[in-house]
């Protein structure tokens, strides 16, 4: 009964070693999480904005020349064959 003996009050209680041992290894397991997902996220082959931006670039250039060519066109269009 030494346990009732003492009084438990903020100064005779504290986390003790066992509360630093599970601190430490949060401490760790946080660590090695965020240097997984840096390299999951460095796997992730998503386009960068320079990409984007030279993709919409082409389109416009692309939709700029068939236009171009569709303006020398005469309205009609090509006749279909005929067999």
């Amino acid at each position: 009964m030494l346990a009732l003996a003492i009084p438990l009050n903020d100064d005779t209680v504290s986390p003790g070693l066992l509360g630093f041992g599970v601190f430490i290894a949060l401490a760790v397991a946080l660590v090695f999480l965020i240097r997984s997902m840096n390299k999951q996220m460095r796997r992730i082959d998503a386009p960068k904005e320079a990409d984007l931006k030279q993709q919409e670039w082409e389109r416009a250039q692309a939709a700029k020349a068939a236009r171009a060519s569709s303006a020398t066109k005469p309205a009609g269009g090509t006749p279909p064959d005929t067999v």
